[in-house]
């Protein structure tokens, strides 16, 4: 199957809203999650703003990647650049904090900060790749990290016009670009840009430092590169640890007519295949991913239902915490 021809596949019509070129799993393919997705950005004060492009030897590789048009080349900030830099943050951030608590006394509503309870860290896992250098692709000649598409990098891509997609099936990941306009979020035009099976696919690295939204791939070659996505939960859901789908088929016939009902009352399309899984507790969780409701801004949105082993929907008030 080409490249091309898994764009045109995805062409419906849902509801009265004609989309173009909406990126559609082959037969017997179940898509997982889908959500904006570009190489990350340093966040520690010598390397902000900052990334690079690695081989094994951390030599700087961006000119070799084939196809690649011209982008920003970095330089590490020394160590009194990064203090200035750590302490006009600082100040910045005092001043801040300031305004809003005169605003606070003064009557104002001030609400809490919108990354509130956001899995970030303020320590490095790795300082060598954090902190003194940040690179985003590690990669020997002729690995799987080269064949990365430029338009992931927001050195090269105008993001204000243009969002890459990260799409996870149970086969394979798939890189697609498509426009963005603020307008008209819901306009969707695919193009694949990349992609590669599962089974290339080593191991899943959730990345904290600083914000919690980054993670790293690393490839069975030894290549790997480090993402980020401000969905990052719902995108790597499927990944890690990998999570056993269960079929429509094997369900009870209380269970089926559950999903059933559940997907008559979404309006699903015969063209989407409900996701299914166990939770800790035993419940089965029910994922379904409609079309209509992608947007470039925030990829694939699923509906859910919690439903016990005997098909029962479970109410949110009586969820358990393994069931979030």
């Amino acid at each position: 199957m080409t490249l091309d021809r898994a764009v045109h596949m995805g062409k419906l019509c849902e509801k009265g809203r004609t989309t173009m070129n909406i990126w559609q799993p082959d037969a017997g393919e179940t898509l997982l999650s889908r959500a904006p997705v570009s190489f990350a950005t340093g966040a520690a004060a010598p390397v902000r703003g900052m990334r690079w492009f690695r081989d094994t030897e951390r030599n700087d590789i961006q000119g070799e990647l084939r196809n690649w048009p011209e982008g920003p080349t970095f330089t590490a900030r020394s160590a009194g650049e990064a203090a200035a830099l750590k302490a006009l943050k600082g100040a910045a951030k005092l001043t801040g904090v300031a305004f809003m608590a005169v605003l606070s006394a003064a009557g104002g509503n001030v609400s809490g900060s919108p990354h509130a309870g956001h899995p970030g860290a303020d320590t490095p896992d790795d300082p060598a790749d954090e902190v003194d250098d940040f690179p985003v692709m590690w990669a020997a000649p002729g690995t799987i990290a080269r064949t990365l598409p430029w338009q992931l990098d927001p050195g090269r891509s105008d993001e204000k016009r243009y969002s890459t997609h990260l799409i996870v099936t149970d086969r394979r990941l798939v890189v697609v670009g498509l426009p963005f306009n603020k307008k008209d979020m819901q306009f969707i035009d695919d193009e694949v840009l990349w992609q590669c099976p599962r089974a290339d696919l080593r191991s899943l690295d959730l990345k904290d430092f600083k914000d919690g939204n980054d993670f790293k791939l690393t490839f069975e070659d030894g290549s790997w590169c480090r993402l980020t996505s401000m969905r990052r939960r719902r995108l790597t859901r499927y990944l890690t640890p990998p999570r056993e789908l269960i079929s429509l088929e094997s369900l009870t016939p209380q269970q089926r007519t559950t999903v059933s009902e559940f997907a008559t009352k979404m309006e699903m399309p015969d063209s989407v295949t409900p996701i299914i899984t166990r939770n800790p507790t035993g419940r089965l969780r029910v994922e379904i991913l409609l079309p209509r409701r992608y947007t470039s801004a925030f990829g694939a949105s699923e509906q859910t239902i919690t439903m016990e082993t005997d098909g029962k929907r479970v109410d949110i008030e009586n969820f358990l915490p393994e069931d979030f």
